[in-house]
């Protein structure tokens, strides 16, 4: 059965470096939440704590309604039904593939046959059918995570914890691991709670996001709200690639939008749902965020469209399925991504186009542990 885990409001410090500054948020049953967020964020210091591995120093923490940990009691790792899937692979070398899956199944005494049945079942499930006599340095470093993954599975954990289990294959390997986690969880129904920095990685894997920065949780959501519709500037500028422009408004914010000034490049319009939190009065600071995607390149004008700004390329790079520029508008050094069919030179006088409804405004103090995000100054 796939479990549930609730964490409320989990706090855990070391002397006077707080780590996790009461978090809370809940894993449906059958559901993959992923952790993320830069080094040093507490994702791996909470996945440790629902592990059993850490205590918390405030708040709780539930599988299946029952309390595991809270700061009166702790119930050690192996009564939570959870299993653990390392950072690094953690096989035995002197231990073939099946001892090592099979091992989790001896401890727990089950019948020799049952075993066998069972071990053979998850090698199939993870790819590894026929590989049961080798040994770990006989196979890739793809093939024993996987190894690692079918040991932690094959007990039938209620909850499957994953600390960055991908980090140490390379790209090519890391990037097909993602689908076949993913298809592993939808295949098994089984709850995961996983641990990542890799952006990319967790917008294939989870159902939902946890962003975390500073011990504390920015935004919960489904990857494409996180990405679409960032909640602070720290997740605008965390997950994926994107442009920031410092600006006032320069009327109220209306249903009908909003027009900000943007130092050093003129008046930018922002759809009415464009802000990411309020609406804020004349002349407050705002902190416009667009995405390079969103940003349209133009020989010149095309009519009376809003938003159409003169610039300069002032770099670029083949990026294999497009070209990514560097575009200086007046004062500031825009970012934008655009087909490779038609390239714009070093050099050359381009117009920009910044859609209305594709631009995030987000007002000054915006956001729960983020630091104030990076704007885009312009280049010699």
């Amino acid at each position: 059965m796939a479990g549930k885990l609730i964490l409320d409001e989990v706090r855990k410090s070391y002397g006077d470096f707080a780590a996790v500054r009461g978090v809370s948020f809940a894993v449906a049953g059958g559901e993959c939440v992923v952790l993320l967020g830069p080094s040093g964020c507490g994702k791996t210091t909470t996945l440790r704590m629902v592990a059993g591995f850490l205590r918390p120093d405030g708040g709780r923490i539930l599988i299946d309604g029952k309390p595991v940990a809270s700061t009166v009691s702790s119930l050690p790792p192996h009564q939570r039904g959870v299993a653990l899937v390392f950072q690094s692979y953690a096989v035995w070398p002197h231990r073939t593939v099946f001892e090592n899956v099979a091992y989790g199944l001896k401890l727990r005494r089950v019948p020799k046959r049952e075993i066998e049945t069972r071990v053979n079942e998850m090698l199939a499930v993870v790819q590894l059918s026929g590989l049961g006599s080798r040994y770990p340095g006989e196979l890739s470093g793809g093939q024993q995570q996987r190894v690692s993954l079918a040991r932690s599975l094959v007990i039938s954990p209620s909850i499957l914890l994953l600390d960055e289990p991908l980090s140490n294959l390379d790209a090519t390997l890391r990037e097909e691991m993602r689908f076949e986690l993913k298809a592993i969880q939808r295949r098994l129904g089984i709850t995961m709670l996983y641990v990542t920095h890799d952006q990319s990685e967790a917008m294939v894997i989870a159902d939902r996001i946890v962003v975390m920065n500073h011990g504390l949780i920015e935004q919960i959501g489904p990857p494409e709200d996180i990405y679409i519709r960032s909640a602070t500037p720290f997740v605008a500028g965390f997950v994926g690639l994107t442009n920031f422009l410092r600006g006032r408004l320069a009327g109220p914010c209306t249903g009908v939008g909003a027009a900000v000034e943007v130092e050093g490049m003129g008046r930018v319009e922002v759809a009415p749902a464009g802000g990411a939190s309020g609406r804020p009065a004349a002349g407050a600071e705002v902190t416009l965020n667009i995405r390079p995607e969103d940003i349209q390149l133009l020989h010149g004008r095309e009519g009376e469209a809003p938003n159409t700004l003169p610039g300069v390329v002032r770099d670029r790079s083949f990026l294999g399925s497009f070209l990514d520029y560097r575009i200086q508008v007046g004062g500031a050094m825009l970012r934008a991504q655009a087909p490779k069919d038609a390239p714009y030179e070093i050099g050359a006088a381009v117009f920009v186009r910044l859609d209305p409804d594709k631009i995030r405004y987000f007002t000054a103090g915006n956001g729960q542990g983020g630091e104030a995000a990076p704007l885009n100054p312009p280049q010699a």
